[in-house]
Order: structure tokens, then sequence, then C-alpha cells
């Protein structure tokens, strides 16, 4: 017995890209949604950005990349009929809630630490909200300065789509041949739960600020552990600052 031990270790040190680690911090903020501080937050996305980044300050200087470099992430759902709101915040440093208005909250902050090893072939359960946009590219004729615009998908068979370009089947490289990035794992389109959601907006001084949502649910298998740890940690698509791109795990 004690010899075959001896021969399955070198395998994994040889490859480690056969599994990877995933640490991470998660706190499960429940509040309620007819508390002023919250009621803001359900309304304004910039202020709802506000509320997440308040357990993290003093830890970078003000600087633009605050939010990736401390790995803020953070993924929200609403029960109007309890009058809860639902916050889950993921961070690569502990979070100090001690900020929000005590009356805000309706349970004490629930925080866990994640520490996972995840293998090739494991199948996990997962939850994301996506911001799923795709670029248009400038009108024909326009100034050559001109950018391609973001333009949402609204239609589910769409988001599909843009979720089904960032799988990674087996064999696959993390990058994808049109550019995007793949997030280490596949799964079977045709089974996903996919529910659109309401946009979220922010007034003046973002009044331009409107962002599509989707939920996806269903289960991954892991292809490529160390590109999914990093999808896990940085989120995947755009408006990762305002909810989106946190990829929930069970």
């Amino acid at each position: 017995m004690g010899h075959h031990s001896v021969n399955t270790t070198p395998p994994v040190a040889t490859a480690p890209d056969r599994a990877a680690r995933f640490v991470t911090t998660h706190t499960l903020l429940t509040l309620d949604a007819r508390h002023p501080f919250v009621a803001k937050s359900l309304i304004d996305a910039q202020d709802m950005h506000r509320t997440v980044m308040s357990g993290f300050v003093g830890w970078v200087d003000g600087s633009s990349e605050a939010r990736s470099q401390m790995g803020v992430l953070s993924t929200w759902t609403i029960d109007l009929r309890q009058a809860r709101l639902s916050l889950v915040v993921q961070s690569g440093v502990p979070g100090d809630w001690d900020r929000l208005p005590r009356a805000a909250l309706a349970e004490k902050p629930h925080t866990l630490t994640i520490d996972r090893t995840l293998r090739v072939g494991d199948r996990i359960d997962f939850r994301t909200v996506v911001n799923p946009v795709h670029s248009r590219p400038p009108a024909p004729g326009s100034p050559g300065k001109t950018r391609s615009t973001r333009v949402a998908h609204n239609r589910p068979e769409h988001v599909k789509g843009w979720f089904a370009r960032r799988l990674q089947p087996a064999g696959t490289p993390a990058i994808a041949p049109d550019g995007v990035t793949r997030i280490g794992a596949d799964a079977d389109i045709d089974r996903l739960a996919l529910r659109m959601l309401p946009k979220v907006s922010s007034p003046a001084p973002h009044a331009g600020l409107r962002i599509a949502r989707a939920e996806i649910k269903g289960t991954l298998t892991v292809t490529d552990p160390q590109v999914l740890v990093a999808a896990l940690t940085r989120g995947i698509g755009h408006a990762r600052a305002y909810s989106c791109g946190l990829i929930l795990v069970r």
C-alpha cells in the first residue's frame, strides 16, 4: 500500500495543471430593503457599488483599479415580499462592514473562507449574473477614431450564445480564436437555466449608465482548473463594478 502511494505522487508534482486551488472570502449581507440606505442602492447602481466598496476602505489608495486589486466582486438578489436584499461579496481581503448603518442590516454579516481544490473532470453547480454585451463596429464611413459601441443582448438565446463563447471544451486554449477569454470549464448549453433580469441604472452624474443583466444557472465540468480559478477570482464579462460577472459555485 505504501509503495502504491509513492507511485501516485509524481504526476501531481509534474502536472500541477490537473488541479488548482481557489481561495477567497465570501460575505453574505442580508439587508432590509425598506431602509433608505438600502433602497438607494436598489435604485442607483453607483450607490450599490459604493455600498459594496464601503467594506474595503483603507486597503488601497483611491486608485481606479482598487476593486480589481482587492478582488472585489458581488452579486445580489431581492425578495420584494420579504423586503430582503441578499448581497454576496467576494474579496481577496477581508471586508469590514461596520460602516453599514446597523438598522439597515436584517441579520449580522456572515463571512466564510472558501478554500477549494478544483480538478479536471469535476462537475460543479454554478450561478452567475452577467452583463451580456457585444461590440458593434462603427458604421461604414464613420470618422477614423470612432469607437465600436457596446450593445446588450436582450434575448435569452443570444445570452446563451454569449456564454457559450466563454466555455472551454477539453483541449481548447484559454483564449478563443476571436480573443474572448474562456473560463476553464465546459457545460451543456441546452441544460442551462437562463433568466433575463431587470436592467440597473444610475441617475446623474452617471445618467448614461444602464446595465443589462441575465442570470445563468447550471453545471460546469472543469477542463482547465487554473483558468477556471482565474475566472472565479476575476469574474467574467463587463460591469463587474456593478454586481455582474461573479460566478458562484457549489
